[in-house]
């Protein structure tokens, strides 16, 4: 993680092996990038961030699974 924030991905499950980057924007929101899947997210903090994006990367892998499921009937 490229950040001087306390907030650690390795804290949230789905990016337990990601290569996550953190900025703030002009906004002064902060910014989470999952460099593998090319999903960001943002938060009020660091730590908000970073759960959105642990949210948004386990919606994306779900998405783009192979596993049709039940979705298929």
């Amino acid at each position: 993680m490229s950040s001087d924030d306390d907030a650690d991905p390795a804290d949230y499950d789905a990016l337990a092996d990601a290569d996550v980057t953190m900025r703030v924007n002009d906004h002064g929101l902060h910014i989470a990038d999952d460099e593998e899947t090319g999903v960001s997210s943002q938060g009020q903090t660091p730590e908000e961030a970073l759960e959105n994006l642990a949210a948004a990367v386990e919606s994306y892998r779900e998405a783009t699974s192979n596993d049709p499921g039940d979705d298929w009937l």
